[in-house]
């Protein structure tokens, strides 16, 4: 599925959306871009201890985040903080739990989202867990449930899709194929033709649609969860899209892709792509992205100030949640480290 061309143009497969929701998916992007780079450069500056950054993706985490109501939930990945912050979410709790803190920031029921899963797959049958549940109670959530293509060679994966299909849970599995799980390309990790071809074995439909047209990815989003909320059962959504920067920090990516294979994908930039519509629409004009690019500035400024707080360190909460009821264990460790630290302090 594809709606908007790499130029900008569309393509007739099917109406676009409304000039204003465009327009505004297209703040959402430049937003999302920001914080991206605003994130990267905590990195740098040693107010982040990691970050995997989404530039290229930023299509896919507005996508996501927008077709959702907020009874729904979303299971996000370590690499999916835009779309948090896209379900509206303080970047600054959502940017907690890569500093370092011991916790992910934010309050998962508040916004009915998840904490972000580093290990892969993991949280995939939590979601279909959480999808189930609701069905049983007569709900009618849905939950879209993040991973990447490295996810898909892991069991869980497969766990999830089985299960999830065979009990109608109304799950939407969102795979963001940025084409490497950190150094591994795809092509040492599946011959399928794709990964959305997956979705045959299940016995639920699989889409692939470009990662990189923000139209396109809404609507087939938009079309899952309208499936799955009705008790048609789990979709399984493939998006062509491409990690711009590094895994993370800690990675070097020249050793695994070349400069030219980078550059080709830039052009399919999906800001790019959108802006070069909207301009040539007589929707977007050089006040309009002043007026984007300025309200983006004001939320890099929120995160630059909120992360320049140093959280206050407690030794307790080592011991405070770890169970309900304190083991003598846990009793004996904390009473030695006070008596350190008092020892310290005299």
């Amino acid at each position: 599925m594809r709606l908007l061309g790499h130029d900008g143009e569309p393509t007739g497969s099917a109406p676009l959306p409304a000039p204003d929701v465009l327009l505004d998916g297209y703040r959402r992007l430049v937003a999302a871009r920001r914080l991206n780079e605003q994130a990267q450069a905590l990195v740098r500056q040693g107010r982040l201890a990691v970050y995997p950054s989404s530039r290229g993706q930023e299509a896919c985490q507005v996508a996501c985040a927008a077709v959702l109501e907020e009874r729904d939930w979303l299971f996000p990945t370590y690499r999916d903080t835009a779309a948090i912050v896209a379900r509206g979410v303080d970047p600054v709790e959502v940017l907690t739990m890569l500093r370092g803190d011991w916790h992910c920031g934010y309050d998962p029921r508040e916004r009915r989202t998840a904490p972000q899963a580093t290990p892969l797959a993991t949280q995939l049958l939590h979601a279909v867990g959480v999808g189930h549940a609701a069905r049983l109670r007569g709900e009618d959530t849905v939950v879209m449930a993040l991973c990447g293509d490295g996810a898909t060679s892991e069991g869980d994966f497969h766990e999830a899709c089985n299960f999830a299909a065979v009990f109608a849970a109304p799950v939407v599995f969102f795979v963001q194929n940025n084409k490497y799980a950190i150094s591994v390309p795809l092509a040492r990790q599946s011959v399928a033709p794709s990964l959305a071809a997956k979705a045959d074995g299940y016995g639920m439909p699989g889409v692939l649609v470009d990662g990189n047209d923000l139209p396109a990815v809404t609507r087939v989003l938009a079309e899952a969860v309208a499936r799955a909320r009705s008790g048609d059962g789990p979709t399984l959504v493939e998006a062509d899209t491409y990690r711009m920067d590094a895994h993370t920090n800690a990675d070097d990516a020249t050793r695994y892709r070349t400069e030219d294979e980078v550059t080709g994908w830039g052009e399919r930039d999906p800001l790019t792509r959108v802006r070069t519509y909207l301009t040539g629409a007589g929707v977007l004009d050089e006040t309009g992205e002043r007026e984007i690019t300025a309200a983006s500035e004001d939320m890099a400024a929120q995160v630059r100030r909120g992360l320049a707080v140093e959280a206050p360190v407690d030794p307790d909460e080592l011991f405070a949640h770890v169970y309900a009821t304190p083991t003598p264990q846990l009793t004996s460790q904390r009473a030695s480290l006070r008596a350190e630290l008092e020892d310290e302090d005299s």
